[in-house]
């Protein structure tokens, strides 16, 4: 029986590596074994930041909110209590939407969270 040979299999294992390890700095782009801890570990860093993500962006919505409530006189938190009163349902990231591309749409949310606190 003839023996196998495994430069192919390996050399595709490597290639696959390689091509996760693209834009990295030095010996981390082209020397196997470096790029392979630099891929796991941007892996790992992939793996955090999905989650991180949605908490930077919440915490952005709520800037921008908090932002275009008081220019109108209301803090976040009141706005946020008054569209509880009044039944509305929006998501933080609608009213950031909305704050930032429709300045009079906005307005007339905050007019209905602000009757709802007043009633």
């Amino acid at each position: 029986m003839a023996r196998v040979k495994r430069g192919v299999t390996s050399h595709a294992r490597h290639k696959k590596v390689l091509k996760d390890a693209k834009g990295s700095r030095g010996r981390a782009k082209n020397t196997i074994r470096v790029a392979r801890q630099r891929v796991e570990k941007n892996w790992q860093y992939a793996y955090r930041d999905r989650r991180a993500r949605k908490r930077d962006f919440r915490s952005l919505w709520i800037q921008r909110i908090n932002a275009a409530a008081r220019a109108h006189g209301l803090t976040y938190g009141q706005l946020i209590h008054g569209l509880d009163e009044a039944g509305l349902e929006l998501d933080r990231k609608v009213l950031a939407d909305l704050a930032v591309r429709d300045p009079d749409g906005f307005h007339e949310v905050l007019k209905t969270a602000r009757a709802a606190l007043a009633a």
